[in-house]
This record gives structure tokens, C-alpha cells and sequence, in this order.
């Protein structure tokens, strides 16, 4: 093995985002008349049955579900980064909040009819699944909470109900085989799967 001489040099940087590689999922939550409101996010993580999503405050999501608290966590693969891409121009907010206008956004009710998506029957919550995501995870809302140094976010804990997984993708009944799924990666603001470069959204600014 070659031994690295030399010194490697790094330099610090104020970055206007820290989106430095992370899932997209399309997170899916029931509107006042029970239509459903679909929200691209990239922050989130998993620990067990428990899935912690940042949201941003004044959006239709976080609305939705200090309301109603149940939610469709959707997770797409590297194909349906267009779909992605059509949904994050658009709020179902309405009025479009000032803070999302000035960064081009508009109003969209019908968010399956935006993306080309489909809806499919959830098992338990009234939020229905995206048909096309290889991953959807029905699950309730355990607390929301706003953290006292942001006005920006708020950190939503939710519990697992349902997992449902496209058949390919499983393996020995309740595993995912990992060789044959890739999440869609959100890497400051381009996306990737497990590879190459895809596209990037309407945002970025490289």
C-alpha cells in the first residue's frame, strides 16, 4: 500500500448551504379537505422505528401536521429525480409565504398531478403512498419540536407504523437488498444516487 507524503491542505469556508449528501424523500401529509400535500425535504434520519425529519416552519407540511399527526415518509430512487425536481418549485401554502416567493416559488394544489406521480392506499394513516417510490413508510408524529436557537426549522419525531418496499427490492422477506437499492442523493443541491451525476435543482448555484 502507497503511503500519502505530504501535506494535505484544507481551507474554511462559509457555505451558504449544508446539504453535503443526503436522502430525498418525499414526505406526504394530509390537507384540511383530506387531499395530500406532497413536500420534497432532505433532512432526516433513522434510529430503529423512529425517523427524525427537520421541516421548515411557514410551509404546508409542518402546517399539516401540527394538525394532523400522521405522515407518508416516501423515499425515491435515483429515477425519479425529475418527479423530485417538479415538486420543489411549488408550496401548497397558500398564500405563498413572502420568504418562499422571494425564492421563486409558487402555489400548487394538485402535487401528484405536478410530480407524475401516483397515489396509493395506506394501510393505517389517511395520507396516501407514493406507488412509485421504492420505499414508503407510514408513520405517526411522537412530538414537534421548534429549537429555541431557530426560527427557521422545526425537528418533527416520527414512529415507523408500515414499511412498504417495491418487491424487488427485498430481500429474504423483510431485508432490503442494498445491491439493488440506491437512495436519491441531495448533494448541495445537486442529485445523485450511488454514482454519477444526474441533474441539479432550479436552486443551485454551481
Amino acid at each position: 500500500m502507497k503511503k500519502m507524503t505530504g501535506m494535505i491542505n484544507s481551507d474554511i469556508i462559509k457555505p451558504k448551504i449544508l446539504y453535503y449528501g443526503t436522502p430525498v424523500i418525499l414526505l406526504n401529509t394530509l390537507n384540511e379537505d383530506d387531499t395530500v400535500n406532497i413536500s420534497p425535504i432532505s433532512s432526516s434520519w433513522a434510529l430503529g422505528e423512529y425517523i427524525i425529519l427537520g421541516i421548515g416552519l411557514g410551509g404546508k407540511a409542518i402546517e399539516n401536521l401540527e394538525r394532523h399527526p400522521e405522515c407518508v415518509i416516501n423515499i425515491p430512487d435515483p429515477s425519479l429525480w425529475e418527479n423530485v425536481e417538479k415538486l420543489a418549485p411549488h408550496t401548497g401554502k397558500y398564500p405563498v409565504p413572502d420568504y418562499k416567493a422571494k425564492n421563486g416559488f409558487t402555489y400548487e394544489k394538485d402535487k401528484y398531478a405536478t410530480s407524475g406521480l401516483t397515489p396509493a392506499d395506506s394501510v393505517t394513516v389517511k395520507p396516501t403512498r407514493i406507488m412509485e417510490c421504492p420505499i414508503q413508510i407510514e408513520a405517526t408524529v411522537k412530538n414537534i419540536r421548534v429549537p429555541d436557537y431557530s426560527s427557521m426549522f422545526a425537528i418533527v419525531e416520527t414512529q415507523a407504523i408500515h414499511v412498504h418496499a417495491h418487491s424487488d427490492i427485498i430481500l429474504d422477506e423483510h431485508h432490503i437488498d442494498p445491491g439493488k437499492w440506491s437512495p436519491l442523493i441531495y448533494n448541495f443541491r445537486h442529485y445523485y444516487g450511488l454514482g454519477h451525476s444526474l441533474g441539479k435543482t432550479y436552486r443551485a448555484e454551481t
